[in-house]
Parts: structure tokens; sequence; C-alpha cells
């Protein structure tokens, strides 16, 4: 028995095959493009094989509510020709098979929770820090869902007294996302977080953003283990700021978990989301 998984990125899709116990047999990645243009090079892939169930997770806003007329579309999205578009009606034209439905981020949340970094735990965050801020939460063992999705990125922050970025967000200005995702690196020093010293004082800004954001989901959550994963979250020594912003501002207020423990990098690395992905299909099962 075999279950194919999509991780459908802003930027790139991955598709993969995977088996029962979780394991990735083949996988291929693609520009994200065109609906049409994509699904070709989905269809083209999953074709070849007899598949039993799909999982996706897919970037978003999406809508996840059963009882919605819109389950399983992208809803309202910079990436305008994915506006409106019914990803899961048009999937299941092709294969009909179940078919789970969830974001990238708790796709990703699912895959360190079942095989990565918080494996063994019920309660878990799985936070990504890159081109945008996104969350996911994986709580008593479920994928954490109710009206709609988390976004979890959308948090408003508190800005820096030194910080006089208006921010990147452009519904929000200087949300979580708009103050401490990649394109606010950009946004300030005109050049990638790549680029940019470790040590400069903007990645004090960043972990000022993300120690307010953890101690919300904290005190909100109580998860066991947070995963912080993505890009901007690679540049060495963040991790450790991000650390001594939370435990300042949290303020011994509520018990957690040694920091080293509590606030860790993903396990899965880069394949936390079509691991998920191939977990959520099997589910379907």
């Amino acid at each position: 028995m075999i279950v194919g998984a999509i991780e459908a990125g802003g930027t790139k899709f991955v598709c993969a095959i995977g088996d029962k116990d979780n394991k990735v047999i083949e996988r291929v990645s693609f520009p994200t493009t065109t609906p049409e243009e994509t699904l070709a090079h989905v269809f083209n892939f999953f074709d070849k094989y007899e598949i039993n169930a799909i999982g996706i997770g897919s970037f978003g806003p999406i809508e996840v509510n059963h009882d919605s007329d819109k389950y399983g579309y992208i809803l309202s999205t910079p990436k305008l020709a994915w506006k409106d578009f019914d990803f899961i009606g048009a999937m299941k034209d092709r294969y009909k098979v179940p078919m789970g439905w969830t974001t990238d981020v708790n796709a990703a949340a699912l895959g360190e929770s079942t095989l990565g970094a918080a494996q063994g735990l019920d309660n878990m965050m799985y936070l990504t820090v890159g081109t945008g801020v996104g969350g996911g939460a994986i709580l008593n063992g479920r994928i954490l869902e109710g009206i709609g999705h988390p976004e979890m990125g959308h948090l408003l922050v508190k800005p820096h007294e030194n910080d006089h970025y208006a921010g990147s967000c452009p519904y929000h200005g200087n949300c979580l996302e708009g103050m401490a995702a990649g394109p606010s690196i950009d946004g300030r020093l005109n050049k990638a977080g790549k680029d940019v010293d470790p040590q400069d004082e903007v990645w004090d800004f960043i972990a000022y953003y993300l120690g307010q954001a953890i101690v919300a989901y904290t005190v909100m959550l109580r998860p066991e283990r947070i995963v912080m994963g993505g890009g901007v979250m690679k540049v060495p020594g963040l991790l450790d700021k991000v650390k001594t912003s939370f435990e300042t501002l949290l303020g011994d207020y509520v018990p957690v978990p040694p920091l080293d423990d509590y606030l860790v990098l993903p396990k899965l690395a880069d394949d936390a989301g079509i691991t998920g992905a191939i977990i959520l299909a099997n589910q379907q099962l």
C-alpha cells in the first residue's frame, strides 16, 4: 500500500510517494506557478502509481471547515492565480481516493510530532520563520483547527525601541510576519538575511518579536515543545537570542521545560512538511 503527499508551498511544490511506515519512496519538486501548470506536474507524477490516499499541506489561508461550501479551497492569497482555487476539488476530479487537507505548517507540525524533534509528545507547536511566518499545533495528539486554521504569523507585536521599520505585511504592517520574516530583513537593510552578519542588531529585533510571540503561544496553548524551522532560523546564534528574549519577556510567569528542550530546531529539517503530508495521507486510511 502506498500513499501520495503534497507539500504545496508558495514558491515550490514537493510531491512524494510514501509507504505505510511514513517513509518517502520517491519525491519530486517543481516551482509553484499557475494552478493549471503546477497541477499538470502533480498529475504527471502521481499518475504513475496506484495510490490509496493523498495528504496535502498547503500554503494559505485555506478553508479547512468541512461544513463550508469552500472546503478544500485556497482562499485569500497574494498569489492571485491561486485565490479562491478549489484545490481538493481539482485533486478529487483526478483521483478517487481519501484525501487529508491542512496547512503546510500543520503538516510540518504533524511530521515533527510523529517522527521528529517532538516525537512522543501529545502537545507541541511548529513555527516556521522564512519568507513568511506560520505556525501549526498538535494538541492532545490532534491538529489544531476550529472554524479555520491558526494564522500564528499575524499576531500583533510591540515594536523594539530601536527598530523603526514599518513592517512588510500588506494586511497588518508590523505584525510578527511583517517584522520578523525574511522580507523584513531586506526591507530594513536592502539585502537578504543570508548576507547579513549574524551579529547585526537586526537579529536582536527579530529575536525580540519572536520572543513576544512565543510568550503568547506559551500562555495560550501550553505546548510541551516548540519546534522552530524555516530559513531565518538557520542564522547562527538566532535560536539562542530567541531563548533569551523569551525568558526575559515571560518573566517566570508560568513554568516551562528547560529552554534547550522547549525551543528546538527541526529534526526533520526541510522534510518536516512532506513527511507530515505522508502521515496525513496514512491517517485517512
